[in-house]
């Protein structure tokens, strides 16, 4: 990428961010016959102030488009950046299982560290810290995909591929959430092939609803619904399958994100039938849980029931639902879940064109997960949302969540 011209960098962005050529032209307010110059090189960008318009229709350090390594931020609140994500997308492009048909693999860590650093990603993860997450992630992918690869058969073996695919699915899950779709859904996908070679079908199955999560992210909400349906079904307690909380707490969640795809095509009626599946589950598990790192329960049951009613376009009963959740079941929760529902509900405020309240829900999110509000793309539509709503100038605790998000008061 370095050596490429500036155009050729542009037109490679461009294209990972899925936007045609008329798209891109109409966000630059320029022709897409101007597009086409500058990416074949025709026409030269020699202006610094296009070339950081650019960087920001494009989402991406201007450092990158001018061929330099960008400066990784200091901030204690940081997001993934670019050279981040190309080094765990170096790290998901390793093919070491297949060199080591001809050559000897160097010893990996032994499986202890590496289930540690695991459980840590996974704890990072689910408190938003995805700044430090994605700087600990390449080389946990690395070390994950040695051990799966020297281990071989037998059960030192089994657990290799059991923690390369919880890494996978760490990977995919934020990947995903900061807008990587095509290298969340890499990442899911291999952790289904790696969770059969563990031998855990359980772990397949939180690898499903990551796959269901990418697809969804890309806009293939029927395929989503399906992956999600057909493997809770699989999965369902009773007739031969035992009913485990760990095999409940991932049957409801296939349930769960079965919904919000249905929610995403307007299903309303599926939407109702798979949280109540999701809820009956629930119920039977007892109280809210983290087998498989899943935060199942009956309070998520409810967050997703909100969520869902958000993507059908039902801001009322999704703000009503918010307000009848158990405040200490919510309090218990981790804080990337409970940020998530309260971006969640700050689009259902907008959806009733309540800025006010939506506002309040941002600036809680902030409060409880920074990296949730201030690096998800969704947490920057709606704080767009908001302050094009507002009349006169933001509050300022407002507009300075919107600084801080860089996003234009």
């Amino acid at each position: 990428m370095d050596e490429l011209p500036i155009g050729r960098r542009v037109a490679y962005w461009r294209g990972r961010r899925k936007m045609s050529q008329q798209v891109f032209a109409d966000r630059l307010g320029k022709s897409k016959s101007w597009v086409d110059k500058v990416e074949r090189g025709v026409r030269r960008l020699d202006k610094f102030s296009v070339v950081y318009e650019i960087a920001d229709v494009l989402q991406l350090d201007v450092q990158l488009l001018l061929g330099k390594e960008p400066e990784r931020r200091p901030d204690s609140i940081s997001c993934i950046d670019q050279v981040e994500v190309e080094e765990i997308r170096a790290a998901l492009e390793r093919y070491d299982c297949i060199s080591a048909f001809f050559d000897a693999v160097p010893q990996p860590p032994p499986l202890g560290e590496i289930r540690k650093a695991v459980s840590h990603a996974w704890l990072t993860y689910q408190h938003a810290k995805y700044g430090v997450l994605a700087r600990a992630l390449p080389k946990l992918l690395r070390d994950a995909q040695a051990a799966d690869t020297a281990y071989g058969t037998g059960d030192e073996g089994r657990e290799g591929a059991h923690l390369l695919g919880q890494v996978y699915q760490i990977a995919s899950s934020a990947l995903r959430k900061l807008g990587e779709h095509e290298l969340s859904w890499l990442a899911a996908d291999r952790s289904i092939a790696v969770s059969q070679r563990a031998g855990d079908p359980l772990l397949a199955g939180v690898a499903t609803y990551r796959v269901g999560n990418a697809l969804l992210a890309l806009g293939r909400a029927r395929p989503a619904l399906e992956v999600n349906v057909n493997i809770a079904n699989r999965l369902a307690p009773g007739s031969g399958n035992d009913a485990s909380p760990q095999r409940l707490s991932v049957y409801g969640m296939l349930l769960l994100q079965g919904a919000m795809a249905a929610a995403r095509i307007g299903d309303s009626a599926t939407v109702r039938d798979l949280v109540h599946g999701a809820d009956e589950a629930a119920r039977a598990l007892g109280g809210d849980h983290n087998h498989y790192w899943t935060s199942f329960g009956p309070t998520n049951v409810q967050l997703h029931r909100a969520a869902a009613a958000v993507e059908l376009g039902e801001g009322r009963y999704a703000v009503d639902t918010h307000e009848m959740i158990d405040g200490e079941g919510f309090a218990a929760l981790l804080p990337e879940r409970r940020a998530h529902h309260l971006l969640d509900i700050a689009r259902g405020y907008t959806q009733l064109g309540d800025v006010d309240k939506a506002s309040e829900m941002l600036l809680e999110g902030d409060r409880l997960a920074p990296a949730e509000i201030r690096c998800r793309p969704i947490a920057h539509e709606v704080m767009s949302d908001v302050l094009r709503r507002t009349r006169g100038t933001p509050p300022v605790p407002i507009a300075e969540l919107a600084e801080h998000m860089g996003v234009s008061v």
